[in-house]
């Protein structure tokens, strides 16, 4: 029996489970998005979440706890000739992927599933992806924009109505006048 028995075994030993979640989820930490198959990345999502959420203490405590749950590997760039160190994942954790969630209570990742299937075994392909990456500061800043123009649009049709009510105004006085002195004229006429 399996009772309270969590997770998945993906055919492989609990060494090799725990060495492949590690990968991947320093790989998701550190490029934000990852193609992997759909049982992988629902093993992986739960664990790189705990891992942010213990980020976003920022604390000493949290961060050992992250890298005795994940390691530390180094972040390495290979644009130019020499490939060159850039920090560590636990690093780019704690100073970047932490703090962009403050505000968020959870669900910091998400499956999107692909169209595509792998060659060997016809495995289905996913994306796992950080959740906000691309879409932070950018909307909020299009939405104030929008918003901006909105208001300075109603602004104009503002003033414009007030305009044509200040042009109507000195008409309606004088149609007014005339109307009070053709009353005035009929009640003389009458007395």
């Amino acid at each position: 029996m399996r009772h309270k028995v969590a997770g998945h075994r993906l055919s492989r030993t609990s060494e090799h489970r725990l060495a492949m979640r590690r990968n991947l989820a320093a790989s998701l930490i550190e490029h934000e998005t990852i193609s992997t198959t759909i049982e992988k990345a629902k093993e992986v999502k739960p664990f790189v979440e705990k891992l942010i959420t213990l980020a976003k203490k920022g604390t000493l405590q949290s961060r050992r706890q992250v890298i005795s749950l994940l390691g530390n590997r180094d972040v390495i760039d290979c644009e130019g000739d020499k490939p060159e160190k850039k920090g560590t994942v636990v690093g780019k954790l704690f100073s970047e992927v932490g703090p962009r969630y403050l505000d968020r209570k959870g669900g910091y990742t998400r499956i999107i599933r692909l169209s595509l299937r792998r060659l060997g075994d016809n495995g289905q392909l996913v994306l796992l992806q950080l959740v906000g990456q691309d879409e932070g500061p950018k909307k909020k800043t299009k939405t104030r924009k929008k918003t901006k123009k909105a208001v300075e649009v109603e602004e104009v049709e503002v003033a414009e109505i007030e305009v044509e009510e200040v042009a109507e105004t000195p008409e309606m006085d004088a149609a007014d006048q005339t109307l009070e002195d053709q009353d005035a004229t009929e009640a003389d006429q009458k007395d």
